[in-house]
């Protein structure tokens, strides 16, 4: 993206409150993003993180309480959907029931008044990119979930919006579907080049379909950065624990085991069990073992530290010879993959919080 080209979406100070005085309730606060041309921008958080709120702001389904939102540069803060070059999928499709496929598709060029001729040539053009050019003739209730969610997209982006925005759009559909649905997505992206902006809690399907990432929590954003940004180098405690599993060692533990004061994550593939001599520049700890689960060829181990803390590692199965619930066990781990946070954990958590993130 130049420098010279306006981002597709810019948020400035957004925020958006319910209710007045004791009982006003603030949904966004103060919310700074811009996402580019092109991209493939995920927001992601928990359940009453702020991120829906924020993609129907985007929309104009919402009305923020203070800040703006420009569009490629344009201020569309105060306008309505309609006025708004931008288009939503949401998670239960919405389709018209009793039209066709191809009908559903040409509905938003026929409110336009696109002629009849060109808005079917514009429908099956559609179609045929999101891999439904043969069943134009079917009603949605002849579609597995797959194709009810492709037809929606088809919808969206008949009128060539600037913007797609999708509201976890991939939520109704079984595992095995969803994990599909998420390359077919993320190609069809690729192939139309527009700004898609997909809402999710699942942080797999934000790592796996994104170019970058907003990770909300209670209204803010904690981090933006690329997956491998995200994943890697977390910069919370939040983050470091939804996104993905990780072990969030406290600012005691972490001056007890690498003498720095500072709250660390460690994520449990990078500690492995010694069953040796501890290498130069690695951190080791003893502990008992507390779990161990077989997942083929990795297991997972919850260690009890003797201080009541723990940490989970997940190494390979073939490794764990001699190694059993309630015996003593020791890891070690680079320095270099522990990583500083700053500690947006409760107040009540302590010792090493191991946090699990994805479906919450």
């Amino acid at each position: 993206m130049s420098n010279l080209t306006p981002p597709a979406i810019q948020l400035v100070g957004l925020r958006k409150s319910f209710g007045a005085g004791e009982h006003e309730v603030v949904a966004v606060d103060s919310v700074d993003l811009s996402i580019g041309e092109g991209e493939f921008f995920s927001l992601l958080g928990p359940s009453g993180s702020g991120k829906t709120t924020v993609l129907r702001m985007i929309a104009g389904f919402e009305s923020p309480s203070a800040g703006a939102i420009l569009l490629q540069g344009r201020d569309v803060t105060g306008l309505a959907p309609f006025d708004r070059d931008v288009n939503t999928v949401f998670q239960d499709y919405a389709l018209f029931p009793h039209m066709t496929v191809l009908q559903n598709v040409e509905y938003g060029l026929k409110v336009k008044k696109v002629g009849k001729a060109a808005r079917r040539t514009r429908a099956n053009e559609m179609l045929e990119a999101v891999r439904l050019g043969s069943f134009g003739h079917r009603k949605p209730n002849q579609l597995s979930g797959g194709q009810r969610q492709r037809v929606a997209l088809a919808r969206a982006l008949v009128n060539h919006p600037k913007v797609l925005l999708l509201d976890e759009p991939l939520g109704a559909l079984d595992a095995k579907l969803r994990e599909e649905m998420q390359v077919e997505l993320k190609a069809i992206q690729r192939e139309v080049g527009i700004t898609f902006v997909f809402v999710t809690h699942d942080q797999g399907e934000a790592l796996s379909m994104s170019n970058r990432i907003a990770v909300f929590n209670h209204g803010r954003i904690e981090q933006v950065g690329t997956p491998r940004e995200i994943y890697d180098h977390p910069e919370t405690s939040f983050v470091a624990g939804f996104v993905g599993t990780s072990n969030v060692l406290s600012a005691a533990l972490s001056q007890q085991l690498m003498g720095v004061a500072d709250v660390h994550s460690v994520r449990p593939e990078r500690i492995r069990v010694v069953h040796e001599v501890v290498a130069d520049g690695e951190i080791s700890v003893a502990g008992v073992v507390a779990d161990l689960q077989y997942l083929g060829a990795d297991s997972r181990i919850r260690v009890d530290l003797p201080d009541g803390a723990h940490l989970l590692a997940s190494v390979p199965s073939d490794g764990l010879v001699g190694v059993a619930i309630g015996g003593s066990i020791r890891l070690a781990w680079s320095r270099f993959a522990a990583y500083t946070v700053a500690d947006t954990r409760s107040p009540d958590s302590g010792g090493s919080n191991t946090s699990e993130g994805g479906d919450q």
